[in-house]
This record gives structure tokens, C-alpha cells and sequence, in this order.
């Protein structure tokens, strides 16, 4: 896909991965609308090549609807939906909050579902589109003491790939982002324990941003940021007994060592 013209629609846009990809789609000549829940912030880096600023609360369907409404009429129809803006909150099955679980369902799951509804008998109708889904690797494999986390991540990955497969054929392709540590807000303080161990090598959303917009030049589906994750993923799927075994160790080390910060 070559990114000149094309009406881009980039949720979290206001700060980490997403604001990097704004400002990377639009250097590349993407038409780019910047939201966020933070619409001040999503303004602000609009303004920085001139692209168009929502403030959006993606887990409300009549919120996102809005969005699109908004983007088409500014640049026309969407060309590039990038579902990006997520939350990372809760702990265990035993001590986290229902509403912190119906919470993350709507912005991680259910705001991508909001936005495909929105855009796709658009992109089917004109035979072109690109769908873009930030999960995780823990959407992948797992996020150590984050239940809630790892679930709606692994819905993300579900959906993306369903996409993939069913809409191919009307001319929908379909990227799905799955990061291991980046330099963002809700990473948190990188020299904690957490950070350290569990999420691998941390990389700039410079670095991802560059990583997102040339995956998606090459239609490529899975995105990762690193080569461990590569391994990591491999050695799930070569021996899930082992991987567990090893998850469980490491979930031991994390513990010992004061667990996730709180968020």
C-alpha cells in the first residue's frame, strides 16, 4: 500500500505509539486524523503537519461513529483505520474490579469492533481499506499479573485475524500490531522490575512507528518489534508445556522481586 493520500484514522494518537504513527503516516503523504480521549493532545499534534485533531472516548460506539462522521468530512472517505488506543489496568481473577474489566473490554475489544462496523461496507463497497490493530505480545502470549490485560489482548489478536481471513477477498487487508516493551506512558518507569524482566528490549515508538508504516506498505499481517518475540512465540507453539513451566518460573521472579507497579 502506498501510504500518499490516503485518509487515516489513528486512535491513542495523542501521545506514545499512536502520536509516533501520526506523525510517520503523515510524513509518508497519509491525509492523518489524530484521537484521543485526550483531545487537546490530539490537536496538538494535528497541528503539527496540519492534519485534523478528535477528542474521542473509543469505547462508546456513538463516540467513534462521531469520528468517522468527522473524518469523512474533513478528508472524505477512510482509507486506513488504525485501532490503536488501549488501556492496561486490573491484576488478578481474584482482586480486580468487574467494571475494571468491562472498562478494558471496551476500549481494547470492543472500540475496534466500533471502528471496523464504521469503516469496512465503506472499504467493501469501494474495494480497498486497510485495518490496523494494535494488541500486544501479550495477546500473544501473556502478560504476567495483568488478567484482564492479557484477555482483552488475545481478543484483539482473534479479531485481526478473522478480518484478515474472511475480507481478504473484497479488498480489506489487515495489520495486527503486537509490540513487546515500548518507551510509552503505559509501560511505566522502564527501570522497575517489571520492565526489566518480562517484556524484553525496549523500543522507541519512533522505532515501531517506522516498523508499523512499512508493514503495512508490504501488506504484511503480524508486526512484531523485536526478534525475541519471534523466539518466544515459537517456543509457545514448539512445547506449550515447557512454555508454561517457564512462565511460571518467571511469574515467580517478577513476585520475588515486588511484582508489577501498581497502576
Amino acid at each position: 500500500m502506498d501510504w500518499n493520500n490516503k485518509v487515516t484514522v489513528v486512535t491513542g494518537g495523542a501521545s506514545g505509539i499512536g502520536a509516533a504513527c501520526c506523525r510517520n503516516f503523515a510524513a509518508r503523504g497519509a491525509k492523518v486524523v489524530v484521537a484521543d480521549l485526550n483531545g487537546d493532545g490530539a490537536k496538538a499534534v494535528a497541528a503539527e503537519f496540519g492534519g485534523l485533531g478528535v477528542g474521542c472516548n473509543v469505547g462508546k460506539e456513538d463516540e467513534v461513529n462521531a469520528l468517522i462522521k468527522a473524518a469523512e468530512d474533513h478528508y472524505g472517505p477512510v482509507d486506513v483505520m488504525f485501532n490503536n488506543a488501549g488501556i492496561n489496568s486490573g491484576r488478578e481473577i481474584l482482586n480486580t474490579p468487574l467494571q475494571v474489566w468491562e472498562d478494558q473490554w471496551n476500549v481494547n475489544v470492543m472500540a475496534h469492533v466500533y471502528a471496523v462496523r464504521a469503516v469496512l461496507p465503506g472499504m467493501i463497497e469501494r474495494g480497498s481499506g486497510y485495518l490496523i490493530h494494535t494488541a500486544s505480545m501479550a495477546g500473544i502470549l501473556m502478560s504476567n499479573g495483568n488478567l484482564p490485560y492479557t484477555v482483552s489482548k488475545h481478543a484483539v489478536v482473534g479479531l485481526a485475524e478473522y478480518l484478515s481471513v474472511t475480507h481478504h477477498n473484497q479488498g480489506i487487508r489487515v495489520s495486527c500490531l503486537a509490540p513487546l516493551g515500548v518507551r510509552t506512558p503505559m509501560l511505566g518507569d522502564t527501570s522497575k522490575p517489571f520492565a526489566s524482566t518480562a517484556v524484553g528490549p525496549v523500543k522507541e515508538p519512533e522505532d515501531v512507528a517506522e516498523m508499523v508504516a512499512t508493514a503495512v506498505e508490504d501488506e504484511r499481517f503480524l508486526i512484531l518489534t523485536d526478534e525475541l518475540a519471534q523466539k518466544w512465540m515459537e517456543g509457545k507453539t514448539n512445547d506449550l508445556e515447557r512454555w508454561l513451566r517457564g512462565m511460571r518460573r518467571l511469574n515467580d521472579k517478577i513476585e520475588a522481586m515486588g511484582g508489577r507497579d501498581p497502576q
